[in-house]
């Protein structure tokens, strides 16, 4: 099996979601600008694909994107690119496919704005950039144990063999890993989309099919922070483990 190649130089980060279930906090601050520990969400995701060595990242907005725009422009570490959405949502799918001409004809990375992930042994993006297998793979996914996630209520989303390759969980059954929201896609996956408005997961679908859908195992600590509760889970963790810091 050959070892990995260069890890990906251009990124996504989905930030265009409404944040209905963030309210009231996200009645006058869109979701990205939300802040934990001190930081906005969207700017935790851009601190760690800077240190994974990520040189251009493409943004999409939505819901109060106006604000999100300006923030960014106080940001010289990245060449940024805002995607909008301003007329119309296009969900996942949909936004990446509308920032392709942006994000070029290599693998890319491509990250919730909406969650917060610590590292554990390994550095997350460096260790999904290393696991890619161009021959093999279409997406890449980083998962997380269903039962030790913060902030998270849900069944999972995936099983994944010794190999990596991943299957849908089955229907009313409880699956062991959930898809984190942090991945590798390659622009082929998005070619001949179902239409202008449409979930990534229609294309993990097919790529089940194509046997092309990847995954590994975050080892580190995540955070769902999709409402108020997920970011006190998150707030309560990070200001316990920062105090620890200071004590020692």
């Amino acid at each position: 099996m050959p070892g990995p190649g260069p890890r990906p130089k251009t990124a996504m980060v989905l930030a265009a979601g409404l944040g209905l279930r963030m309210r009231p906090l996200t009645e006058n601050t869109p979701k990205p600008l939300i802040q934990v520990a001190g930081r906005t969400l969207l700017d935790h995701c851009l601190d760690r694909l800077c240190a994974a060595g990520v040189e251009k990242v493409v943004v999409n907005v939505h819901y109060l994107g106006q604000q999100i725009a300006r923030h960014l422009e106080g940001r010289d570490d990245l060449e940024i690119i805002i995607s909008e959405e301003t007329d119309l949502l296009l969900d996942t799918g949909g936004g990446v496919a509308a920032a392709l001409a942006h994000l070029g004809p290599d693998p890319f990375f491509t990250v919730n704005a909406d969650m917060l992930l610590l590292d554990g042994p390994g550095r997350a993006l460096h260790r999904l950039g290393d696991a890619w297998r161009d021959d093999d793979m279409d997406a890449l996914l980083m998962l997380h144990s269903t039962v030790e996630a913060y902030g998270y209520v849900g069944r999972g989303d995936f099983l994944i063999d010794s190999l990596g390759q991943l299957e849908r969980r089955p229907e009313r059954e409880v699956s062991p890993y959930l898809f984190c929201g942090l991945q590798i896609l390659h622009p082929r996956l998005l070619e001949n989309p179902p239409g202008r408005v449409f979930s990534l997961n229609a294309l993990y679908d097919r790529a089940i099919l194509a046997g092309r859908l990847f995954g590994i195992v975050n080892d580190g600590e995540w955070f769902h922070i999709g409402t108020p509760d997920g970011l006190s889970q998150a707030e309560g963790y990070l200001n316990q483990k920062f105090a620890g810091r200071r004590r020692r």
